[in-house]
């Protein structure tokens, strides 16, 4: 079999409900790299929290975040890494307009760093639940232009506040919704999308798109799943994804659908992992 480059996303895809990889899961995927596949993460989540996923699994190729707009390899210097940044005024104009707005909650991030305008309860840990006074969101401490910006909103104001950032700034970002039980919103850089990371790893690795397989859930994977050469929805995913996918998982993420479809795929050894 040629090599290929297996694509995953993290939530509801490879993590099950409780966001932990199951011990099946993590034996597949080491499986497939051990085979010589090229296992890679594409997530929407930013490193601070994908890092210990991409650990756990003992991976050793690139990652990307952010939904496509940084793409390194992680825990190391490296030539090829890229970031595509949201201009930091909009972040500071978001600031001053959040109540107007109906954002609750602002987290502006890049690889190494993220700011906010309050620590979060953890609810979602996609907002940092401890801020150092330096990580405070204010035009003193964002020195850098973000990669992203992620908001938390109220939900009321949701149709207003797509509009309203679509207007001040449509010509500069580009919105992803999310797609679970909360009002979050991600900005991203103009034109960038998950799509764009994947060409990237095909490039790095030099593998043809026809060797592509990726595995996703929800709105921010559709770019993904189109590009690769075998794109497949989880069980689980929205309809809008398994009516452009090639296939779709027999079960969901929190019985291990990537795991038993990625097995079959690749024609893997069934391991003692799934007697238990």
């Amino acid at each position: 079999m040629s090599r290929k480059l297996i694509a995953i996303d993290l939530d509801g895809t490879t993590l099950n409900n409780q966001s932990i990889i199951s011990p099946l899961t993590k034996q597949v995927l080491q499986q497939a790299s051990a085979a010589g596949h090229i296992v890679s993460i594409v997530t929407g989540r930013p490193y601070r929290i994908s890092q210990q996923f991409y650990d756990e699994l003992g991976l050793h190729s690139a990652m990307i975040n952010f939904n496509g707009s940084l793409g390194h390899l992680p825990h190391h210097q490296w030539t090829k890494e890229y970031q595509y940044t949201i201009d930091r005024e909009i972040a500071l104009d978001l600031l001053a307009h959040q109540q107007d707005l109906g954002i609750e909650t602002i987290a502006a991030e890049n690889k190494a760093h993220v700011w906010a305008n309050h620590q979060s309860d953890g609810t979602i840990d996609f907002f940092p639940k401890i801020l150092r006074q330096q990580q405070v969101l204010n035009a003193t401490n964002l020195t850098d232009n973000p990669t992203a910006l992620t908001l938390y909103f109220s939900e009321s104001h949701r149709k207003q506040l797509i509009e309203d950032l679509l207007s001040r700034y449509g010509k500069q970002i580009d919105l992803n919704v999310w797609g679970g039980p909360w009002p979050v919103l991600e900005v991203a850089h103009k034109g960038i999308e998950k799509a764009t990371g994947l060409e990237f790893l095909a490039q790095t690795y030099q593998i043809d798109r026809e060797n592509i397989i990726a595995f996703g859930d929800e709105g921010n994977d559709q770019s993904m799943i189109a590009y690769a050469g075998w794109g497949v929805a989880m069980a689980n995913g929205i309809d809008d994804l398994k009516a452009i996918a090639q296939d779709v998982t027999s079960v969901d993420n929190d019985h291990d659908g990537l795991a038993h479809y990625l097995q079959e795929y690749l024609s893997l050894p069934t391991l003692l992992a799934e007697a238990q």
